[in-house]
């Protein structure tokens, strides 16, 4: 199933000089820093006006790759989809499988879709068993990943589980030490994986907790209300080296909190949600290039039906966007796209309440993508994943041919990159590249640098960090094209 959009936005280049709007503006232009020169003034504004009006059609096609049916899984939530060095995408179910209980699968670019693994194979589902959260591509080419309820004590677990299939339970939640995670882990600079749990912990209102490759788990923060509470979202590390995320509900309103915490625990309040701002959080933080953080609120903002919002380091928020049902209703976490914009979905609104795919700026111009209609998918509760092809990835939790949800690709006309896995490490590490058709590539360099590589696969090379690196982006040079890669990578000191 296809549909075409009727517009494409660009951002403003990035060297007019900007200034945050503060919470409760209404206004979104840029404010000129200290003796700009009038004439640079009317030209940002120029470029402001452009980058906020719609430019020349561009064919934006969603397709459904696979239909859900129950025996492969069903109802995926928050599992965000993931790309293997092997150039597949690997993803979880909520519900469905042998046993009902959700599954880890393993699908091909063109939608042929494999179960890798059925939750609660193991008596009273000691394994696990539904997995709300997606999959993590950890540095030791294994994956990781939580599960919301089973384990030895019913409150979720924390797994590993390989390529091929093979699952082992590092850590069972007992409730003192969180349970029930909604979120997906997330691997930081010092290789231990850090997450979320929705509720336990001491006050029984959800922990944050840190855990060794071989599952070793130590909480850092238990949440108690005025602080947030009830964390839905993953945990992002920012390039500070400081950890920042948000809680459903609680703080001092108790709609909810954006938070920073240190790697050893200490925690900061940097916003408390009123409603009119937003409220319910289950989406966490996405930073750009600037530093500055970009979320979503799945409900409240002016029209009651959510919000898009900017959030400094500093905690300084603007709000975006806000939903009106039309135009899509209760937004999920978004994807930061090559093109510097942000895509996202909605669980419901749009033409058939059954939700859009939409593009905003970061400066709030709004664009509606895709509606779905229910056959095509409907409630897509999982951030958007941008594959080295240019193409995004996501899922719908219902709709489609058997009602159990669909996979689908969103072409947005954006080119094809590299990634590097792990993206911070010290010069002489070896790391993995990420891409497509890299068969026959002729050259790497780090910001300018050469390195030394192996090509490992048409979708993977191994290289080394040379020794005189620099931060910037990775270059891969093939027969066909010129790759560059998403984000900087940065060489640890």
């Amino acid at each position: 199933m296809e549909q075409a959009a009727v517009m494409s936005l660009r951002l403003i280049p990035t060297d007019c000089p900007t200034q945050a709007v503060t919470e409760g503006s209404t206004s979104r232009s840029p404010r000129p820093g200290p003796g700009l020169p009038s004439a640079a003034v009317l030209c940002c504004a120029c470029l402001l006006l452009c980058a906020l009006l719609p430019l020349v059609a561009q064919a934006q096609t969603v397709s459904t790759l696979a239909n859900l049916k129950g025996t492969n899984g069903a109802n995926p939530l928050f599992g965000t989809l993931l790309q293997g060095p092997d150039g597949n995408l690997y993803g979880t179910t909520s519900a469905g499988g042998a046993h009902g209980q959700g599954t880890v699968f393993k699908m091909t670019p063109t939608g042929k879709l494999a179960t890798l693994y059925d939750f609660c194979s193991k008596s009273n589902c000691a394994d696990g068993s539904a997995p709300y959260a997606g999959l993590i591509l950890a540095s030791d080419g294994n994956f990781y990943g939580t599960t919301q309820s089973g384990g030895a004590s019913r409150n979720g677990t924390v797994f590993k589980i390989t390529p091929k299939g093979a699952l082992t339970t590092l850590h069972s939640f007992n409730s003192r030490d969180g349970a029930m995670p909604y979120a997906a882990l997330l691997q930081a600079s010092d290789g231990n994986f850090y997450g979320t749990t929705e509720s336990g912990g001491a006050s029984l209102l959800g922990t944050i907790f840190k855990m060794t490759p071989s599952g070793t788990l130590t909480t850092l923060h238990s949440f108690s209300s005025t602080d947030g509470s009830s964390p839905e979202a993953p945990l992002t590390q920012a390039n500070d080296g400081n950890f920042y995320g948000t809680t459903y509900n609680g703080g001092t309103e108790g709609y909810g909190t954006v938070f920073k915490m240190t790697p050893a625990g200490t925690l900061t309040t940097l916003h408390v949600f009123g409603d009119p701002d937003g409220r319910a959080i289950t989406a966490g933080l996405v930073q750009d290039a600037r530093g500055n953080f970009y979320g979503a609120t799945t409900l409240g903002g002016v029209n009651g039906y959510g919000s898009v919002y900017s959030i400094t380091p500093q905690g300084s928020m603007t709000i975006l966007h806000a939903f009106g049902a039309t135009d899509g209703a209760s937004p999920n976490a978004l994807a930061l796209g090559t093109d510097g914009n942000f895509y996202g979905t909605t669980i419901s609104g749009g033409a058939n309440t059954d939700g859009i795919l939409f593009e905003v700026t970061p400066l709030g111009a709004f664009n509606t993508l895709y509606t779905f209609n229910g056959s095509n998918g409907a409630d897509s509760f999982a951030a958007l994943l941008q594959a080295t092809d240019g193409n995004f990835y996501g899922t719908t939790r219902v709709g489609g041919s058997k009602n159990d949800g669909t996979i689908f690709r969103l072409d947005a006309g954006l080119s094809p990159f590299v990634a590097a896995l792990p993206n911070l490490a010290k010069a002489g590490a070896k790391i993995k590249i990420l891409g497509n058709n890299l068969t026959g590539t002729t050259g790497v360099t780090f910001n300018g640098t050469p390195a030394t590589f192996t090509v490992v696969s048409a979708s993977q090379i191994v290289t080394t960090v040379p020794a005189s690196a620099t931060s910037g982006p990775i270059v891969v040079t093939t027969p066909t094209a010129t790759l560059s890669s998403s984000t900087d990578f940065h060489v640890k000191q």
